[in-house]
């Protein structure tokens, strides 16, 4: 039972590491599912997880009005 465990871990290895580096698990999940159990088709998936840029957001933080540009005249 432990081996079937970490079968199932290795074959979907690059949908983990995909959800870990935070893209839509969508397209890989699928794609892991029809050709992860084809050698060429597992590569090319870890390849996809690791090698492609994760997505980032912004955080717009409060801009604030200061007169001057922040100079304070006293």
């Amino acid at each position: 039972m432990v081996t079937l465990t970490v079968l199932m871990l290795l074959y979907f290895l690059p949908t983990v590491i995909a959800s870990q580096r935070g893209h839509s698990l969508g397209g890989i999940l699928m794609m892991n599912l029809f050709f992860g159990w084809t050698g060429i088709g597992w590569f090319a998936l870890m390849l996809w997880a690791l090698l492609s840029p994760p997505p980032f957001y912004y955080a717009v933080r409060p801009v604030y009005y200061q007169p001057y540009g922040g100079w304070r005249r006293y």
